[in-house]
């Protein structure tokens, strides 16, 4: 079984605002660098991005460690949260609905393909594939052909120019911003 280094960050300029995510990968004397940037979005859904994105470029089972400065991905499966709120029909302790739950179910899916450890590590300090992946998600914020976060969007749907906020969307609505 290959081992494989993954180091993931999520940045969002605003939050909800414009984000991105990032990952590193390595096995042996490979490396890979992945991003996207998303044009509405929140930062905690960058950082469980960040973990599928790489994720995603597994072909075969390894043996992984992801290097992350997000305890809110890191504890869901440290702490056991993932495995409660599934027992839970992704429901909280306090029985509210598991927020973010399209990239959840996404991240345990992928996670489920290999055995992996979770690694914490403190933003912004001197690690520096960390510091890599934070300057891939803030450039991928930035760019100009930002994706669209539909698991956020379609739940978050800005209001129509001339219309007051509260107003009720339907699925599928788009609105122009400028």
């Amino acid at each position: 079984m290959k081992t494989v280094a993954i180091f993931t960050d999520g940045a969002c300029s605003g939050n909800p605002g414009p984000g991105g995510c990032a990952a590193v990968i390595r096995c042996g004397d490979q490396r890979k660098e992945l991003s996207r940037g998303y044009r509405r979005t929140t930062n905690n859904r960058m950082e469980l991005s960040g973990a599928i994105l790489a994720l995603r470029e597994l072909k075969d089972r390894c043996s992984v460690e992801i290097t992350t400065d997000s305890t809110y991905v890191m504890n869901a499966f440290q702490e056991g949260w993932i495995r409660r709120w599934k027992a839970n029909g992704w429901r909280t302790a306090s029985k509210q609905a598991v927020q973010n739950i399209d990239l959840w179910t996404q991240l345990d899916a992928e996670l489920g393909r290999h055995d992996f450890r979770f690694r914490w590590v403190k933003g912004h300090g001197d690690h520096p594939e960390n510091n890599r992946c934070d300057a891939l998600a803030v450039a991928a914020a930035k760019g100009a052909d930002l994706l669209v976060d539909a698991g956020y969007e379609q739940d978050h749907p800005l209001p129509a120019e001339g219309q007051a906020p509260d107003r009720t969307v339907k699925r599928g609505e788009t609105f122009e911003l400028f």
